[in-house]
Formats: C-alpha cells, sequence, structure tokens
C-alpha cells in the first residue's frame, strides 16, 4: 500500500535537515559528488552519505549514478525548484535574526525591475540608508511574472515596478517617477554628434533589441513597421545592462530601451539619447506594498520613495 503525502510530510518534518537541502542542490549543480564536498567543504563519504540518508528519508532515487558523475532523475528535478525556495528562505531568515541581533535593526525585504533598480533605487538607496540606519534591505531583481509571483508567495514586502494590468488582491500601487522609451547609442557614435536625428537617418543603423514581450520591444516592432527598408538588427536580444553598454559601444548600434534602464549610464556620459521625435509614451514606474502594511521599517521605506519628486520627463518634437 502507497503512503500519503501527509505520512512522508510528517517524516521530513521529523528526520529532514537543511544539510540534506544543501547538498541535493549543490550535487545538482555539478553533476558531481567529489565536487560538491570540495564546495560545501564536507568529505566526499559525508556527501554521499547524507544523499543516501535523502533518499531513504524520501523513498525516491534522486541521481543515477554514471562514468563521469552523477545526473539529476525526473524525480530530482521537479523537488529542485522546491529546494531552492527552501534555502532562500532559510538564508532570508538567518538575515532577518541577524538584523534583529545587530541593534534592533529590522529588515525589509525588496523585489525591483531593472528599470527601477537604475532609474529609482540606485539614487535613492544611500539617503534612505543615511536617513534610516536601521533599516536593513534585502533586494533582489526579477522582472514580469516573477514579480508578482514573489508577492503571492509573501516573499516580499515592498515591490518597485511599472503598474501591473491587474493588482494583486490586498496590495495598492503608489506612483513615484515616470518613465518614457529613449533611442541611445554609445557616447562615441556618430549619431551622437549631430543636432537632429531623424528617424530616416536611424533606421539606416543597426540596432540591439530587447526580449519579446517587454514593453520596449512591443513598441519598437511597432515603429519598424514604419521603417522604408527592413530593419538591421544584431544577432545578441539582452535585456542586460552590461552587455547593452558593451555592445553599444564595440558595435557601434542603437538601442530602444526605458529611459529609467539606462539612467545611470545617460547620467555618467557612457551612453547619450537620440532626440528622435514620435516615441510613444510608456507607464511610468512606482511601488507596491500590502494595504495596510504595519511594520515601521517598510513604512519607512515607503514614506522615502513617496517623498521623490515625480520627474516629468520631456518628449522630443
Amino acid at each position: 500500500m502507497r503512503e500519503t503525502a501527509s505520512v512522508l510530510l510528517n517524516r521530513i518534518l521529523a528526520r529532514g535537515k537543511f544539510r540534506h537541502i544543501q547538498v541535493l542542490l549543490k550535487v545538482a549543480e555539478l553533476g558531481s559528488v567529489q565536487r560538491a564536498a570540495e564546495q560545501i567543504g564536507m568529505a566526499q563519504p559525508s556527501v554521499t552519505q547524507t544523499l543516501a540518508g535523502l533518499e531513504s528519508l524520501l523513498q525516491t532515487t534522486l541521481f543515477e549514478r554514471h562514468a563521469r558523475g552523477v545526473r539529476p532523475t525526473p524525480a530530482c528535478l521537479d523537488l529542485l525548484p522546491v529546494a531552492r525556495q527552501l534555502m532562500q528562505g532559510a538564508a532570508e531568515g538567518a538575515e532577518i535574526v541577524f538584523a534583529r541581533q545587530d541593534e534592533g535593526a529590522s529588515v525589509v525585504r525588496v523585489v525591483a525591475s531593472a528599470s527601477a533598480m537604475n532609474g529609482i533605487l540606485l539614487n535613492t538607496l544611500p539617503a534612505l540608508c543615511r536617513a534610516s540606519p536601521a533599516i536593513r534591505i534585502q533586494i533582489r531583481e526579477a522582472e514580469g511574472d516573477d514579480l508578482l509571483l514573489a508577492m503571492t508567495r509573501g516573499e516580499v514586502d515592498v515591490v518597485v515596478c511599472r503598474r501591473p494590468a491587474v493588482l494583486p488582491d490586498g496590495w495598492s500601487f503608489m506612483p513615484v517617477q515616470d518613465d518614457r522609451l529613449a533611442v541611445i547609442c554609445a557616447a562615441s557614435h556618430r549619431l551622437a554628434a549631430m543636432r537632429r536625428v531623424t528617424w530616416r537617418i536611424a533606421w539606416r543603423e543597426r540596432w540591439l533589441l530587447s526580449p519579446a514581450g517587454s514593453i520596449a520591444r512591443q513598441v519598437f516592432d511597432g515603429l519598424c513597421e514604419q521603417a522604408p527598408a527592413d530593419v538591421s538588427t544584431h544577432p545578441v536580444v539582452t535585456r542586460s545592462h552590461t552587455l547593452i553598454r558593451r555592445l553599444l559601444d564595440e558595435e557601434g548600434l542603437l538601442g530602444f530601451v526605458p529611459w529609467s534602464f539606462v539612467r545611470d549610464l545617460l547620467d555618467a556620459g557612457a551612453i547619450t539619447e537620440l532626440p528622435l521625435p514620435g516615441v510613444p509614451p510608456m507607464p511610468g514606474l512606482g511601488v507596491l506594498a500590502r494595504h495596510g502594511e504595519s511594520r515601521d521599517s517598510a513604512l519607512r521605506m515607503l514614506r522615502f520613495l513617496a517623498a521623490i519628486p515625480t520627474t516629468s520627463h520631456r518628449q522630443f518634437e
């Protein structure tokens, strides 16, 4: 007779250890018990014994052995996302306890889109930390559905992003900063020195694309329909801040991205925004927070962000 999930859960609660999860993730990542043992700092027999104990606990084979190491079984692959969440939760819990031990500091868990990270947090976090030194801010970057998933799982206190089409139940959105789409190039690009750039000129250049499904890509694809000929594009499609800067500089490309996403590069003079007319508007950035948020640390951060003057960016005529 097969045991029920409840019986298995009770056995995991009674005998499961975080070390099981750590070993599982590291062996799956490296495909080698020996290399996993070296990275974790355990003896190889101990890692082998820990894996055997976990397989016995779950009554499931997690790895197939072969000549060059191990390979995760389908059951193991199904477990890996859950194991990563458990390790992330353990790490966040350690940070929270550490913050409380450190003169009573409290933690705010923040998730932000890349545009919000570069357009808002990069410039405001230093001042927030100076104003509220007792707050520890845990930040990670996410996009799209991953932002909403973090909210529904209760993994985050504050979300900095664009307003979603549908607000999750129990959450409110506060606008913080306007935004716009920008045509960009390296500061050394020949078009950067031109006082007037037209779309006819720009369409002759090679373009770096944003990922499909992004606002920038959707708008750019629409603009391409007005081009007199097929638009030349680079084979790399990316949202990577580092890659965009390097490719603009070395390949002489033009890019089409949210202004907020490259705000720091524009401020530093590393890239230039070309004054092209008729670029459609885009939604601004803001903050999502739970209704009735009462934790002092989260409230301080929300009040600080609410005090940022909403910047209205000009559109090129």
